[in-house]
């Protein structure tokens, strides 16, 4: 059965008004039941059988169902009319540009046809419509001979560089299409692969030159690219300067308004990577900008990145001493439906994270206690690098809850079910920290002892305190605190410190 909730949740107040506008107009019947049915699914109290019975006071299951499939269809039919009218409008006068100048041709007017051909020709340039150029240069080529003061060599290389265009913005897709397929298997399947050395052979293979000019789409994909190669190696640092850059040249584009969806990403893209790089207050002012361009077009890109937004904004103010304020933002959420999953997931366990931090351990186990689905589940939904995040934090949660029994169950099942693959990732460091979190947990009073201190110092390979992630950092700061005697959440500020001032110097 489809999803209607799914579909109906990405409406905005605004969609909601206007496509009961819709249904209105359209019912010929006083008795449609279309509208009655939109909100009970929007307002998601009630299951079907349940919405069946108040519509028809029986469970007539037959009509309920085509009365479901009518309504996909006018919610199907709602967005497609919404698109037109407001992403499309361009092409279609461009479209109606090329019909009406290929009818002045066919009747022998020339010059009429061309000053109309000139129109589109200038619009399709500025929206970077590369398959319309390719049509009204073909148009031009084909009628050239009949206009004497045009220069058939100046059009033929005019043609020439759009499909070069063309060619490099379907060279793109392709590309995206691949990296996003391997980071894909990396992050749901589990696949051990060189990513770096696979990104370079197909930009390499594809002849992508980040140089060449660009659409507003193709350098989406290409930050997004970028965005992926940071999250499989961790190292936010090396795209941050690319992905400002990049939008640089975006916001100077005349189209930008055209594609809101691509835009707001970007910015996504580009506070999430500040943020990676501890610089809380640039990741702030790009959410900010990003919530602006959520709240215009009528909202009505602000359902899809809402989750996205809220998150990442918790996620400054938690680590930059704003743990209360984090939390409030959060909480609202968790109660909530989205078709945003992964996003979903992400909150709740950033939110038991931040009760963890803040010694609220309970609530975070509370919370935790929701997680009912199989590690297979949450492996499809979200990644098995959250999947390890979440095995971790578990543990940790259950040690300062004293549930010993469980404490050695789930690192029984850690290792039997996750080792093997770290090691196969070469995150062997992982498995060194989880040998020392057992060894605290059997013997807590040598955790404070030099040799203990001494054991750790020496075990790992360290880096830059700036340069590392800013989530091992948040694990590490328990094992420090415990070490110190210290308070997590002050433990794990401290640490954000040190990493902002190597970050100064370096």
């Amino acid at each position: 059965m489809t999803n209607l909730n799914d579909i109906i949740s990405t409406f905005s107040s605004e969609d909601q008004h206007r496509f009961v506008a819709y249904l209105s107009k359209k019912n010929k019947r006083s008795d449609a039941k279309n509208i009655q049915l939109f909100n009970y699914l929007l307002n998601d109290e009630f299951d079907s059988n349940k919405i069946c019975h108040k519509l028809y006071g029986s469970l007539k299951k037959d009509a309920y169902h085509a009365l479901r499939k009518r309504l996909y269809q006018s919610i199907i039919d709602f967005i497609a009319n919404s698109s037109l009218q407001e992403e499309n409008s361009i092409d279609m006068q461009i479209i109606k540009y090329l019909l009406a100048s290929k009818s002045f041709l066919q009747h022998k007017q020339y010059k009429v046809a061309y000053k109309i051909l000139d129109k589109a020709e200038a619009l399709a340039s500025e929206h970077y419509l590369f398959p319309l150029l390719n049509e009204i240069y073909h148009t031009k080529i084909q009628y050239a001979d009949t206009i004497p003061s045009i220069s058939i060599n100046e059009l033929v290389k005019k043609f020439e560089a759009n499909q070069k265009k063309h060619q490099l913005e379907d060279q793109l897709n392709i590309v995206y299409a691949k990296i996003k397929q391997t980071l894909n298997n990396i992050a749901y399947k589990g696949d051990v692969v060189d990513f770096q050395t696979i990104l370079d052979q197909t930009l390499q293979e594809h002849n992508i030159s980040i140089s060449e000019s660009m659409s507003f789409k193709s350098l989406y994909q290409l930050a997004t690219i970028v965005s992926i190669s940071a999250f499989v190696t961790k190292d936010y640092l090396q795209i941050e300067p690319f992905l400002i850059n990049t939008y640089n040249i975006i916001i100077a584009h005349k189209d930008k308004e055209k594609q809101h969806f691509y835009h707001i990403q970007i910015i996504y893209l580009i506070a999430n990577a500040l943020f990676r790089n501890k610089k809380f207050n640039d990741s702030f002012y790009y959410l900010e900008l990003m919530h602006e361009h959520m709240l215009i077009k009528q909202k009505k890109h602000y359902n899809t990145y809402k989750l996205k937004y809220y998150l990442l904004l918790a996620l400054n103010y938690n680590y930059s001493n704003k743990q209360n304020m984090a939390i409030e933002v959060l909480e609202p959420l968790i109660t909530g439906k989205h078709p945003d999953t992964e996003s979903l997931l992400d909150i709740h366990l950033s939110l038991i994270t931040f009760y963890f931090q803040k010694n609220e351990f309970k609530k975070a186990h509370t919370l935790f206690s929701k997680f009912y689905h199989t590690d297979h589940w949450y492996t499809e939904k979200a990644g098995k690098e959250w999947v390890i995040k979440k095995n971790l934090i578990e543990i940790l949660l259950h040690i300062e809850l004293k549930n010993i029994d469980l404490v050695e169950s789930r690192l029984l099942s850690f290792k039997r079910n996750y080792y093997n693959y770290l090691k196969s990732i070469n995150q062997e460091r992982v498995i060194t920290y989880m040998g020392f979190v057992e060894s605290y947990y059997k013997a807590p009073e040598t955790v404070t002892s030099n040799e203990f201190k001494n054991a750790v110092e020496t075990s790992f390979d360290w880096i830059s305190t700036h340069k590392e992630d800013i989530f091992v950092i948040s694990f590490y700061s328990w094992l420090k605190c415990k070490m110190n005697n210290q308070d997590l959440y002050t433990t794990t500020l401290g640490l954000i410190k040190q990493a902002q001032q190597e970050l100064i110097r370096a």
